[in-house]
């Protein structure tokens, strides 16, 4: 069970920062934040990686196919995060919270076409209570427009990016993959700035910056990707679903509320991440590692 509490971890650093980053981004533009997070994350975790090398122990693998493995990780990370961005701009913070969740039904779903191997029937059950728990507890609607569009190309992008750490963390040493990951984040990000600006970096935007470039990319990516060498991303995926119960008891602590049905919403995910965890529970003795290593 202890891949699996490294990913509660890593979500509860996830959904923990939700409101300094609210509040952070009333001062610096979104993708301008992207930068400062994972330019900080990067320097924070370079020297660890550089100390342990690329490669996982036992897995030979070359320097150029740790090379490609980041970029395609980085890109599609800071995808998602572009769609993410863009979409909210144009709809609601429930729905673009709602259809960004949705990578916990594109993860399965890419995972089957790639490994043309279904899901466990218990993770498929799984899901489906966890999306309609995510719908309850954002109070989202089903209102298809331009902003909801982009933020379900979010979704997509997030769901190939819990697949491809599936794959790559099979291969290579999860320290090193997540500074190179963050990386080339960074350099995604460089390009944006520079046209779109970076907005005014207030004290409050450097806290902000310091607190996720080190516990949400560093430290809470690298938990994820050791945690994902043994649970298949299906599962992870149900999983990763826990942070916005994180973010939603949070933000009862600054004062907010979401309702009976918000509040129902998150038992409901929980119960989700219960299903999705029964199958570890019942065949302890059963390989979490169906991915290949080479």
């Amino acid at each position: 069970m202890l891949p699996e509490f490294a990913l509660i971890a890593a979500t509860i650093a996830y959904g923990s920062t939700f409101v300094i980053v609210k509040h952070a981004l009333e001062h610096v533009t979104p993708v301008g934040f992207i930068l400062l997070r994972f330019t900080i994350g990067t320097i924070a975790l370079t020297p660890i990686a550089l100390r342990r090398g690329f490669r996982r122990p036992g897995v030979n693998v070359t320097f150029r196919s740790f090379v490609l493995a980041t970029l395609a990780f980085g890109l599609t990370g800071f995808a998602g995060y572009w769609f993410q961005n863009a979409g909210l701009q144009r709809t609601t913070t429930s729905d673009s919270a709602f259809i960004t969740g949705l990578f916990v039904v594109f993860t399965p779903l890419i995972e089957v076409l790639v490994t043309r191997r279904a899901p466990d029937s218990r993770v498929v059950i799984a899901i489906v209570v966890s999306a309609a728990g995510l719908f309850m507890l954002t109070g989202a609607s089903l209102e298809i427009g331009a902003g909801n569009a982009l933020t379900l190309g979010c979704a997509v992008m997030f769901g190939a990016w819990i697949f491809l750490g599936g794959v790559f963390s099979q291969r290579f040493d999860p320290i090193a993959l997540t500074a190179a990951q963050m990386a080339v984040l960074a350099i995604c990000a460089v390009p944006v700035v520079v046209v779109g600006g970076l907005g005014h970096v207030t004290a409050q935007v450097v806290f902000a910056a310091i607190v996720t470039g080190v516990a949400c990319s560093a430290l809470a990516f690298t938990l994820q990707l050791w945690a994902q060498r043994y649970v298949e991303p299906s599962r992870a995926a149900v999983i990763l679903l826990f942070e916005p119960v994180v973010a939603g008891f949070v933000g009862y602590l600054v004062g907010e509320r979401l309702g009976v049905e918000g509040y129902l919403g998150a038992l409901v995910i929980f119960t989700g991440i219960v299903l999705a965890e029964s199958r570890a529970w019942r065949t302890p003795n059963e390989s979490k590692s169906p991915l290949p290593t080479t």
